[in-house]
């Protein structure tokens, strides 16, 4: 029987909570993403002034890994007290030292005013960044994991993963506009502050929405559990340690599955940038356009692939992503190659779809692997030490084939390898579609002494 904090809200009410991740992580990742592109377009001229354009570019690039460096302790931190006192306050506070962060990015001075000092702050600022970010995702995909049903968790789950492309597409959208009403003096020179500082006003409307949700039911009934248990004399350990200790195959199965799809979105992303303006020649218009067009289709993508995986699996909606991808990794480039804009455009929306189809059913996959009471800890740490090992070095590694070969080969067998290890590691992975998230954490205990072992057999909840 369902206890009351445990029922599934009405549609309204789980809406109303979808709606309050899907604004939150939209506003984060717009500001995650933003660094992106302008460490493509503009930061290698005013924060890494004095070298040729790669190595600028890279230079650039080095300081956006920073940021990815930060969010396996961002999601150990949020991921601990996200399991001892709620999701929904973590929440609220990612948003404001995201926004914060990249509100005083627009502010900063540059290399040519202070010196050295300006990248060095550029990078203390990305720090936070990704502290936040690194807190954010595990948060935003469990409370809606966590109030909806087991039937349709993976629709419901996909909609804050549609906050990535989402962010993107805000950011890359006022990027595009900007450099379209611009000359490339003056976005260089103020332009590129403007979305920056527009962070602040966004910052402000996704914590309206945010503060009026409700607390996750399945997170409060096992908070009740741990007070029962506590009242008791358990003595409850650290959910991190718990999760490495007890359930470490789930944090590895979470780290394979994401690095096939976190590789690929950054280089289909943030590194085409690079190559259509450094290799191909072409304006940064086309790739800025290319992106908008595909983040626009792959934001309607990841929902419905999310509701796919409620009916055929996550594992088999997930290896179409990844096989899909392996093979497009050397199709991608060639299309670029042809300089015409439809085809990067459409180059770039099919890689996108692959994306989606590894991305929509993630939330709810990795969700199920875990425990309620060492759930935000299991999904944070798991998705992001992908982060490192993927997004962070992504378009580092792209850029520095790029520069040593002047050819787009390497890089394209560099993302299959990803895809091939995302498919792998699907394969051996248990399917965990319609799987109950009010089961109880059962930690691993010690043999029961044989002068106990006549009495009943509690119950195994997992």
């Amino acid at each position: 029987m369902t206890s009351p904090a445990t029922a599934a809200p009405s549609a309204t009410g789980i809406r109303r909570i979808v709606a309050a991740s899907l604004i939150g992580t939209t506003i984060e990742w717009y500001d995650f993403f933003l660094y992106g592109s302008a460490a493509a377009l503009v930061f290698n001229e005013l924060f890494f002034p004095g070298s040729e354009p790669l190595v600028g570019t890279l230079l650039a690039f080095l300081t956006y890994a920073i940021g990815f460096a930060a969010r396996p302790l961002g999601g150990l931190v949020f991921g601990h007290y996200g399991d001892k006192i709620g999701r929904k306050q973590l929440l609220v506070l990612s948003l404001l030292l995201m926004g914060g962060a990249t509100f005083a990015m627009g502010l900063l001075p540059t290399h040519a005013s202070i010196g050295v000092g300006a990248p060095i702050l550029l990078t203390l600022l990305r720090l936070i960044q990704g502290f936040a970010l690194g807190g954010e995702w595990g948060g935003a995909v469990l409370l809606v994991s966590e109030h909806g049903d087991d039937r349709s968790r993976g629709f419901w789950a996909s909609w804050p993963q549609a906050g990535a492309p989402g962010g993107n597409l805000l950011a890359t959208g006022v990027l595009a506009v900007l450099a379209a009403v611009q000359s490339d003096a003056a976005f260089l020179a103020w332009g590129w502050r403007i979305p920056f500082l527009l962070s602040g006003v966004l910052v402000m409307i996704g914590l309206w929405i945010r503060v009026s949700v409700s607390e996750s039911p399945v997170f409060l009934e096992a908070q009740a559990r741990a007070a029962e248990q506590a009242a008791a004399g358990a003595k409850a350990k650290p959910p991190v340690a718990e999760v490495f200790r007890t359930n470490w195959r789930g944090v590895l199965t979470a780290i394979g599955t994401r690095l096939g799809e976190n590789i690929s979105y950054y280089v289909i992303t943030a590194f085409l940038l690079v190559y259509v303006t450094s290799h191909l020649g072409l304006p940064k218009s086309d790739g800025l356009n290319a992106v908008l067009i595909g983040s626009a289709v792959h934001f309607v993508a990841i929902p419905a692939w999310g509701a796919l995986s409620d009916r055929i699996g996550r594992r088999a909606v997930t290896l179409i992503g990844s096989v899909g991808m392996t093979g497009w990794a050397f199709a991608f480039f060639a299309l670029l190659d042809s300089k015409s804009f439809p085809v990067i455009a459409a180059a770039v929306t099919v890689g996108l779809l692959l994306h989606g189809a590894m991305y929509g059913p993630q939330a709810a996959f990795i969700s199920e692997m875990f425990a309620t009471e060492v759930r935000y800890s299991g999904a944070s740490m798991g998705s992001q030490l992908a982060s490192i090992i993927g997004g962070a070095l992504a378009p580092i590694v792209a850029v520095a084939l790029l520069r040593a070969y002047d050819s787009s080969l390497p890089v394209s067998v560099y993302l299959a390898t990803a895809a091939v290890i995302t498919t792998l590691t699907v394969l051996v992975a248990k399917e965990t579609r319609g799987r109950s998230l009010t089961r109880e954490h059962t930690p691993v205990r010690a043999p029961v002494p044989a002068a106990r072992r006549a009495g009943p057999v509690p119950a195994d909840h997992n």
